[in-house]
């Protein structure tokens, strides 16, 4: 495993939290968004503001239109953006405080030291998290920072993607075939059995899928693409002087994050060592 792919699952552990804990659904109970996928839509677009569905699909890719239509731009007359980040900015902080309530001053200090200083070039959803205001409770600062990174890392893997000749539906019928669950994947994004098909066949069309399962002509290309993911996202982490040590220190803090998740997630994140 990488360094990057490592760091990418200790931060990605702690961002989730707001999603899943239980203090962090409360925060935005509070504010009139009451289910899992209004919550996630409006949380991960906040920082955008009151825009449509379209450019979040773009953005988050690999959503069907009917998936994201669902949730927006309904979720605005339910709550504003600005509502929305702040509760999950209480939210977040407070479930992160929850899951490991250790000091964490020092480690959000430097994280969002590192981030606030990462180039953003072509990465909407990393760029807009970025602009936010810091965050004066350490609890806040350090799922934002980790925010800011894990969004930067999805920016530059569907950059990568793209430059695949992957559309967001291929990408999870290829992820599928190779080492995540269609079950889980399907369902998660929005997309029916009829879209779930096509994407297939034009996969095997490519020869990039044989008989349901990734061919090495298909395994091949997914591993660039994660091996660009990999360098774009460690570049912009070391450009902006980020160390091993810091990423070291976020363990802790990640694995007990982690504990709130679900086994089994469309996210790809397995059990930390």
């Amino acid at each position: 495993m990488t360094g990057a792919r490592r760091f990418w699952e200790l931060y990605e552990s702690v961002h989730a939290v707001v999603y899943f804990h239980p203090t962090a659904l409360a925060a935005l109970s509070d504010v009139g968004l009451r289910g899992f996928w209004r919550g996630y839509f409006a949380q991960r677009a906040a920082p955008l503001g009151a825009v449509g569905e379209g450019p979040v699909r773009a953005s988050f890719f690999g959503f069907s239109v009917a998936m994201t239509g669902r949730a927006l731009p309904a979720v605005w007359e339910l709550a504003s953006p600005e509502a929305v980040l702040e509760a999950r900015r209480v939210g977040a902080g407070r479930a992160v405080a929850e899951s490991f309530g250790g000091d964490v001053a020092g480690l959000a200090d430097d994280l969002w030291a590192v981030v606030a200083g990462m180039p953003c070039d072509g990465r909407v959803l990393a760029a807009a998290n970025a602009a936010l205001l810091r965050p004066e409770d350490p609890f806040e600062r350090l799922w934002l920072a980790t925010t800011v990174l894990r969004e930067h890392r999805g920016d530059g893997h569907v950059a990568a993607l793209l430059t695949a000749g992957l559309t967001g539906l291929e990408s999870l019928v290829l992820r599928a075939s190779s080492d995540l669950e269609r079950s889980v994947l399907q369902p998660a994004r929005g997309w029916t059995d009829d879209e779930w098909s096509a994407a297939a066949e034009a996969l095997a069309e490519r020869g990039l899928v044989r008989d349901g399962r990734i061919s090495d002509a298909g395994r091949r290309l997914l591993d660039e693409v994660e091996r660009v993911t990999d360098v774009l996202a460690w570049d912009g982490w070391t450009r902006a002087g980020g160390t091993a040590d810091v990423v070291e220190r976020l363990h802790g803090p990640a694995v007990a994050c982690q504990a709130v998740l679900p086994a089994v997630n469309p996210i790809g994140l397995g059990k930390l060592d």
